[in-house]
């Protein structure tokens, strides 16, 4: 393993680095991690064109799809630089990370058309997968497209869609054949999110903001062009969104990033406590500190892999799995410094930071698969353990019992679940 950047990499982060900071004065710097209103989703825009005029956002892409077919670890050091100099997260990081990578791989020509507008912060897309009843497991979902003359109905609800209430597009997995096993009979489109029939209501989370969004279809059109990939392989495309989520979220070692703050937190907080509660928070920052380097190194190893041109396996999962495991601690210790001004949507100084941090961390812990799913997959394709029983892996949908179903209230719209079967 090796920490250092090869002569190439240092060159190629010193001429993103010089790129950043000249426009530094063009990109956005508000302190929220997703904008709230209409003038700082502009911003955030604005903040993507930037860096995509500067090779910056899809640089791993084939350069016909507007990319600069950069390697594993150039992605890496953008990223990094990004985050070096506080720059927001992409508006468009879902549609960059996670919906192109399967546009580029499984689209059509023509609908390969609609990537320049994705990376350069034009048109936000969306990943349209979870449901009320197919959260982990993703191909339970009931959302359903029925065949007609030039296209689809599509008919259901999705939930937990990020940044859908304001974007162009969004890739959709639905159900088209309840004849076959659950996996085998699902299809992906790419939907217009502004069709006819297409609701967001935005969700309140518990940090205060609106990220998250339920997704509501209304016998939606959807024409044939707008196919990604085979009808009933679905799956397939959904494995590659998956494993860019992933990797996006566990691939890089950039968890644990929150020491710094939490030491500079303790500097404040320490000698305002009595000399046993000092002694258990020192004990805590000494393991947090411990933990935040192996953290570090494990990200070192997977980043040594790309620098070699290999192809990072499911270790990802372990890189997201302790990653989230160590941010928890670490928001843990510091709303112990923080005592009862951790209650309070900002501390007494005004910052709101670890109250967000703590808000945050529920989804954090959900997205990209959740701690039993990712414990699976370590269990079974690193470990080499049996698979869990899975009673319906291979029973045709139609045949299973149905639980619950979501529909309107035909009174104010208003999402309820029906029981539609034993």
């Amino acid at each position: 393993m090796d920490i250092d950047d090869t002569p190439d990499e240092a060159a190629f982060r010193a001429e993103v680095r010089s790129y950043i900071e000249a426009n530094l004065h063009l990109v956005a710097r508000h302190s929220t991690e997703y904008p709230e209103t209409k003038e700082q989703e502009l911003l955030y825009r604005q903040t993507q064109k930037v860096l995509y005029e500067g090779g910056l956002v899809g640089a791993g892409w084939p350069t016909e799809c507007g990319g600069r077919d950069a390697t594993g670890i150039q992605q890496v050091i953008i990223g990094q630089e990004i985050g070096r100099a506080g720059i927001p997260p992409l508006i468009g990081g879902i549609g960059v990370g996670m919906c192109g990578p399967s546009v580029v791989v499984h689209a059509t020509e023509k609908q390969k058309a609609l990537l320049p507008r994705l990376l350069d912060g034009t048109d936000v897309w969306a990943q349209l997968f979870s449901e009320p009843g197919a959260g982990s497991d993703l191909a339970a979902l009931s959302t359903k497209a029925v065949p007609v003359e030039g296209g689809w109905v599509v008919n259901g609800q999705k939930v937990w869609t990020s940044g859908a209430h304001y974007a162009s597009w969004g890739i959709l997995l639905t159900r088209t054949d309840t004849s076959v096993a659950k996996h085998k009979g699902l299809t992906m489109f790419i939907v217009d999110m502004t069709s006819p029939g297409v609701t967001v209501r935005p969700l309140r989370q518990l940090t205060g903001q609106s990220h998250f969004n339920e997704v509501f279809f209304d016998d939606v059109f959807i024409p044939d062009e707008n196919l990604l990939g085979p009808v009933n392989g679905g799956w397939g495309v959904a494995l590659t969104t998956l494993m860019n989520e992933r990797m996006a979220l566990g691939g890089g070692g950039g968890f644990g990033s929150d020491i710094t703050a939490l030491l500079k937190l303790a500097q404040e907080k320490l000698p305002k406590l009595d000399e046993g509660q000092q002694a258990i928070v020192r004990q805590d920052l000494g393991r947090l500190y411990a933990a935040t380097l192996a953290v570090r190194w494990g990200g070192f190893r997977r980043l040594t892999s790309l620098s070699k041109g290999e192809t990072p396996g499911p270790e990802a999962s372990a890189g997201k799995l302790i990653g989230v495991s160590l941010v928890k601690d670490t928001v843990a210790t510091a709303c112990k410094l923080l005592g009862s001004d951790a209650a309070f949507a900002e501390s007494a100084d005004g910052t709101g930071y670890w109250q967000y941090m703590q808000g945050s961390l529920p989804g954090w812990a959900i997205a990209g698969g959740a701690t039993e799913i990712l414990k699976n997959i370590l269990g079974e394709r690193v470990l080499g353990l049996p698979q869990e029983p899975r009673l319906d892996k291979n029973t045709p949908v139609a045949s299973q019992p149905q639980t619950a179903d979501p529909v309107r209230s035909a009174s104010n719209g208003a999402p309820v679940l029906q029981s539609t079967g034993a």
